[in-house]
């Protein structure tokens, strides 16, 4: 939203509940009240509307509803494709993940390598099926779908977030041993230029990955220690083995407490997939450039401070 409003851009935005976002939307932005699982509160917000960026989503790996992920992922995304095909929109940016896309534990993928079967896991699943969604609701509208890698940077935090649950615990010490696996990540910011490249350059029905780098998490808070200069990088990696136990252990306690765990099983499939997401068709046909890792944590835990 920042970033197209920089760039001289009119913003609306489809906002739940104002009161708890306020503080996070620019002043600049015009603000419609509404769900995405309510249809009859969309045409509003994409009437009149050029592009429309379909960036919402569930993104937690557990729920103790595992409906959400259909109700909202799904549903709520063939509702915003509806709403914007019948507003004579010209152009849907859909914001989906990486998790829709198929490769051995460790290895490289691009955007050829699509799962053809159903994931492991209920978010990766809605996810592949919120992409068919959009393609057979959006009617004329042209679609272009984006594929981020795990994403971390500026506030809101999600309550499976990196920088809530891994970096300030180690910056405050706090963090003796880190799951196994790693990831792709994607600084926010970064995402965002290349969400507005494909409104502007993306080939319709073509879709892109947008990765920075890939990273271990013992790696990863280690470099954020060390960017921060404080706090104290973790001395272990967790078994997989003893992961899997933890996480196992941890979802039967989160669904008596209606609270999630700490490592989930479908976080742990995901980290150990461990996969290294290529980049570079949105960097040759974009103009997209990635964020340097230690630049992204920098900043990002500049406004960690702030915060």
């Amino acid at each position: 939203m920042r970033a197209a409003l920089a760039d001289g851009h009119e913003v609306r935005a489809l906002v739940r509940d104002p009161a708890r976002v306020g503080a996070h939307l620019p002043v600049q932005a015009q603000v419609v009240v509404g769900d995405v699982t309510d249809p009859a509160t969309l045409l509003p917000a994409v009437d009149g509307v050029d592009v429309v960026f379909n960036a919402m989503g569930v993104s937690e790996q557990w729920l103790p509803d595992p409906g959400l992920f259909e109700r909202v992922n799904v549903t709520g995304s063939a509702n915003v494709a509806r709403a914007a095909a019948r507003a004579g929109v010209r152009r849907l940016v859909h914001t989906s993940t990486i998790d829709v896309f198929a490769a051995p534990p460790g290895g490289r993928f691009d955007e050829t390598s699509l799962a053809t079967a159903p994931k492991h896991t209920p978010y990766e699943r809605s996810k592949q099926r919120a992409e068919r969604a959009v393609l057979d609701a959006g009617g004329d509208v042209e679609v272009v779908i984006v594929n981020p890698a795990a994403v971390y940077g500026f506030p809101p935090h999600g309550r499976a977030s990196l920088e809530d649950r891994m970096f300030r615990s180690a910056l405050r010490g706090r963090l003796p041993a880190v799951p196994p696996g790693g990831s792709g990540l994607v600084f926010t910011e970064g995402l965002a230029r290349g969400q507005l490249a494909a409104a502007v350059a993306g080939r319709p029905g073509q879709r892109y990955i947008f990765s920075d780098a890939h990273v271990s998490l013992r790696d990863l808070t280690a470099l954020v220690v060390s960017v921060a200069g404080r706090g104290r990088p973790p001395r272990a990696t967790i078994p997989p083995a003893f992961a899997g136990a933890l996480a196992t252990g941890g979802e039967l306690v989160a669904r008596l407490i209606r609270r999630p765990p700490p490592l989930s099983r479908g976080q742990l499939h995901y980290l150990l997939w461990n996969v290294v997401p290529d980049a570079s068709r949105a960097r040759a046909e974009l103009g997209w450039e990635p964020t340097p890792l230690a630049e992204g944590l920098r900043r990002t835990l500049a406004e960690l401070d702030r915060a």
